[in-house]
């Protein structure tokens, strides 16, 4: 009987580790901790776990334009990645425009370059899947 409910065991126990429930982030971590996981998490496309520590760093450094342009960054490439392409253009252009208003240059440069080339990549991938076959020909 034991070995009856042994397969159902371990579907619960895989689908539990899968999960990706909220993060218990430490309240000392600084930015440069939680990009260090966000990346880590992301690198093993546990996408909303690596968000999780992103959106740390958006609401405990508000005031730190590196980590918030990083984090920005992550989350729009990580919806990228997830071919949330809408969600992702949105979200570089948001990116984009605070380089626009960043008049005295304070910002990192390298998360401006990386968001047009991502954005360039949004709008090849869209046109190509916008774009429909023409009709056959009648044949006459």
């Amino acid at each position: 009987m034991k070995r009856k409910y042994l397969p159902l065991f371990f579907f619960i126990i895989i689908i539990a580790a899968c999960s990706s429930g909220p993060v218990d982030i430490p309240e000392d971590a600084t930015p440069e901790k939680l990009i260090q996981q966000g990346q880590e998490a992301s690198d093993r496309n546990r996408y909303n776990r690596a968000i999780q520590y992103y959106e740390a760093i958006l609401e405990r450094f508000p005031t730190n334009a590196d980590a918030i342009c990083a984090a920005d960054y992550e989350i729009a490439f990580i919806h990228y990645k997830q071919k949330k392409y809408n969600e992702a253009r949105n979200e570089f252009h948001t990116l984009l425009a605070r380089y626009v208003s960043d008049t005295e240059g304070n910002l990192p440069p390298e998360f401006k370059r990386l968001s047009e080339i991502a954005l360039e990549k949004i709008e090849i991938i869209t046109a190509k899947k916008s774009k429909t076959p023409d009709p056959p020909e009648a044949a006459y």
